[in-house]
């Protein structure tokens, strides 16, 4: 069983089809004008959970994974930060038959790049990430990283520097969107998330809500982040299949918030 609700979407979308998905998920107007559009994709369990086992995998269904590489298909580049990169076994991005048209009609690359987020540039560099991709992976670090590891991710990765002693997300944003690439996706992890939601970054969230009740200590989808506020947030689709719930729901700004009965 599926059901699609969505005032964004025709009224018989299939969410079973991948085109009906992809106009469900399709990014708003204004990437096409320049400016940037940032979007999570996150799964939890129903008690909150964000990882089972300590990966999201477990988490997942084939319903989860279809919508996951939709995102991806739709997407300029994912965002995503060096701890989930090792602890997932980050891969790069895949082109994608049913997509390759509407990315060339675009003006997309073949595929999305993998743009992580790194400090002390613990990457593995022989790994596929660096050594396969289509689109060529990119780093995102600090001035004040080490200068000899600096140079070998270089050799290895497109390097965007951006902050001090951390990583100023705010203007790595810009920079991508300086490359042209305006639809962002950030598949976390929950640290990562935690700092783009902070700094205001987060203008969209999809999570999927699986049909599970796992206690243990597993964290929340966004962690170890200190708000100014609570950010109020407008479901605009909601699908589900097999007990799984796939949500979509857009930042709603403070004017906007204000006015909201």
């Amino acid at each position: 069983m599926h059901q699609l609700i969505s005032p964004l979407a025709e009224p018989f979308a299939d969410p079973a089809s991948l085109e009906s998905l992809a106009a469900v998920y399709a990014y708003p107007d204004q990437v096409n004008r320049g400016r940037p559009w940032l979007r999570a994709n996150m799964v939890a369990g129903l008690d909150g959970a964000a990882k089972l086992d300590g990966l999201s995998e477990g988490l997942s269904g084939d319903a989860d994974k279809r919508i996951f590489g939709v995102l991806r298909a739709l997407s300029d580049v994912v965002l995503v930060g060096a701890e989930t990169v090792r602890a997932e076994g980050y891969r790069p991005g895949r082109a994608r038959a049913e997509f390759a048209a509407a990315r060339r009609a675009a003006g997309q690359a073949p595929a999305p790049a993998i743009a992580v987020v790194s400090r002390s540039l613990g990457l593995d560099l022989a790994a596929p990430l660096f050594t396969e991709p289509l689109v060529r992976t990119v780093v995102i670090t600090v001035e004040d990283a080490p200068p000899a590891r600096l140079a070998e991710v270089a050799g290895a990765a497109d390097v965007i520097v951006a902050g001090r002693g951390s990583v100023d997300l705010a203007a790595a944003v810009t920079a991508l969107a300086d490359r042209g690439w305006t639809r962002l996706l950030t598949e976390g992890g929950p640290r990562l998330l935690g700092r783009l939601a902070a700094a205001g970054l987060l203008d969209e969230l999809c999570l999927s809500v699986a049909p599970l009740v796992t206690a243990g200590d597993a964290p929340r989808i966004i962690r170890d982040a200190e708000m100014p506020d609570v950010q109020r947030m407008r479901l605009v689709s909601l699908i589900e299949q097999k007990g799984f719930l796939f949500t979509r729901y857009l930042r709603l700004h403070p004017q906007s918030a204000s006015s909201a009965p």
